[in-house]
């Protein structure tokens, strides 16, 4: 059986113009057989740390060698580098201004490649749109089975974004941050359930209290739980510590945003 390549988008176009159809007609061009998978094109204007959280969550739902192609790029045109990166499952096409951060502290094998072999992009090129002159023909050939090699030099000096990690001040507590505001005013945090596991194997009877904004939390495992317009959390689909407001929107209604910081103790 024939194997259909898939390449997604991720960008921070919007839906208004043409720019996200654009870059699929060029890659349809070239390959007619591609599978085109829309992950967002809502990613807010120049926010590159929300492009590579997106990305970062994204990813590992698509089966191995799908060619994620991400553009969020306000240094289109300059000394920015365009790039592939390739790992153990997967290929990333973009800017090199970090954001594939995500990716690349969790992966196992990486290898970035500057593309310059100008011979895949499309001949009559702007300065403004190299998601359309570079980056959607270099993710159609590579889908056509072109060698990553073939486009570009291996380099190791790629841009890497810091991004805050979960720390453990004591014991029984983690201590984390909300890195994401999500379209339902949902806060999602740097904490995993794989930290709350850590917790709880400590005491396996104990009690998690999470605590935010001077509030204790109730942990609950699904939104509709939750009765009342007050604040909660619980681990969401993409395994994070999220707060919420059932049915509400909990970063308005108690003032959360990015860089706020929560943490989840151990009692009892």
């Amino acid at each position: 059986m024939k194997i259909i390549p898939i390449i997604t988008l991720s960008t921070d176009f919007g839906y208004k113009d043409p720019l996200s159809g654009i870059m699929k007609g060029v890659i349809l061009g070239i390959n007619p057989g591609t599978n085109i998978v829309d992950i967002t094109h809502g990613i807010n204007k120049y926010d590159i740390r929300e492009a590579a959280l997106t990305v970062g969550m994204s990813y590992r739902q698509f089966p191995p060698r799908t060619i994620h192609v991400a553009v969020t790029d306000p240094g289109v045109g300059s000394s920015r580098r365009p790039i592939l990166v390739v790992t153990e499952n997967y290929y990333f096409v973009g800017p090199d201004n970090g954001i594939f951060s995500v990716v690349y502290s969790e992966s196992q094998r990486v290898e970035v490649f500057h593309l310059t072999a100008d011979h895949y992009f499309l001949s009559n090129r702007s300065a403004t749109f190299h998601a359309r002159d570079i980056f959607a023909p270099v993710a159609a050939w590579l889908s056509k089975g072109i060698v990553s090699s073939n486009f570009g030099e291996l380099i190791t000096n790629f841009v890497k974004l810091p991004f805050p990690v979960p720390v453990m001040p004591t014991r029984t507590t983690v201590e984390g941050e909300i890195i994401h505001i999500d379209h339902f005013g949902n806060a999602i945090s740097n904490i995993k359930s794989e930290n709350l596991s850590a917790l709880r194997s400590i005491k396996p009877d104990g009690t998690l209290r999470i605590v935010a904004k001077g509030k204790q939390i109730a942990l609950k495992e699904y939104y509709s739980q939750a009765e009342d317009k007050d604040l909660y959390a619980l681990i969401n689909s993409m395994d994070y510590l999220e707060l919420f407001v059932c049915r509400g929107n909990a970063s308005k209604d108690f003032e959360l945003k990015v860089g706020d910081t929560l943490g989840v103790m151990l009692a009892g």
